[in-house]
């Protein structure tokens, strides 16, 4: 199946509406339907890889289906794993040292 741009773009603003609820924003309300237009789009998106699949080689390979996932989707997991881990480690530390330090009497110079 062709890149397809257009769905590309649907579910990016399916994902934008997601993290502007998250975010807050009160008059983007309704994450939930984001999610399923993400949903949805990604089953079109993944169907067609696997008729496409099929029209080449006459049968659908789920397993070589998730290898080529897993190469796609593992790096940028384990990349996001790392960086979270090393970000939650800094900031908890800074938490920490402040819970350590005795309070400072009122007026205190």
């Amino acid at each position: 199946m062709a890149h397809r741009d257009d769905i590309q773009g649907l579910r990016a603003v399916a994902v934008l509406l997601v993290a502007l609820d998250h975010a807050g924003v009160r008059f983007l309300r309704g994450g939930y339907v984001g999610v399923d237009v993400f949903f949805v789009f990604s089953g079109l998106l993944i169907t067609g890889v696997l008729l496409a699949a099929a029209r080449e080689t006459g049968r659908v390979s789920l397993r070589e289906f998730y290898v080529r996932r897993a190469r796609r989707i593992v790096p940028a997991a384990a990349l996001t794993l790392v960086a979270t881990d090393i970000a939650a480690s800094q900031l908890l530390d800074v938490v920490r040292a402040r819970r350590r330090r005795p309070p400072r009497p009122p007026f205190a110079r």
